[in-house]
């Protein structure tokens, strides 16, 4: 780090370190709220898995008999997935809200009785499966914002901040040399005077 060794110079370093230390807390605060938000989203994660998990194995049993009709997966496919989004710490993070299927269109006497039970349990695996994928993509950009806001705190903590100090400490003791020095020779000046003043006053 290159600083001045000026009154300036001491100035722009002394509004420097107050700047980063007036950011430096909300930055620890930013951290802290991610961190909080990541860990309270990993717990939803995992009880929404167990829940994806169970669904499919109760499924299992019965999802099989699937094949009995013709063209039943196009009406498991999602339309659409409708999320919304939610602000952490200046974070935006997507937050499911719901899946649209298309209408199952079919004749009821011609299929099998269970096909409306199946085809509810299925969607309700399908809207499960696309709101895990959804917390884990908030869960990845808050896992990425956390990383760029440790690192801001960790230059200001360990990088700016000390740097800043050191600048000041040094041009302080500069300074001070600078002003002994002058008043050293501002003294040898003043006995000069005197002396010449004296030889004359003595010729």
């Amino acid at each position: 780090m290159k600083i001045k060794f000026s009154q300036g110079e001491l100035k722009t370093q002394r509004d420097a370190l107050r700047q980063y230390e007036r950011f430096l807390p909300t930055l620890q605060l930013k951290k802290q709220q991610i961190q909080l938000e990541i860990l309270h989203q990993q717990g939803v994660l995992r009880e929404r898995e167990r829940s994806l998990s169970d669904q499919r194995r109760s499924s299992e049993v019965w999802s099989g008999l699937l094949s009995e009709v013709p063209g039943v997966r196009k009406w498991l496919k999602p339309e659409m997935v409708i999320t919304t989004r939610r602000n952490i710490a200046g974070v935006d993070i997507p937050v499911f809200e719901r899946v649209v299927f298309g209408s199952a269109e079919y004749d009821l006497f011609l299929m099998p009785l269970w096909l409306d039970t199946g085809l509810d349990t299925l969607r309700e695996l399908v809207s499960l499966r696309e709101e895990v994928r959804v917390l884990q993509q908030g869960i990845s950009v808050l896992n990425q914002e956390l990383r760029v806001t440790t690192q801001r705190v960790n230059l200001f903590e360990k990088v700016k901040i000390p740097e800043a100090k050191e600048a000041i400490r040094l041009i302080k003791i500069y300074i001070g040399d600078q002003m002994t020095n002058a008043v050293g020779r501002s003294k040898i000046a003043k006995n000069k005077i005197e002396e010449s003043a004296l030889e004359e006053v003595a010729q």
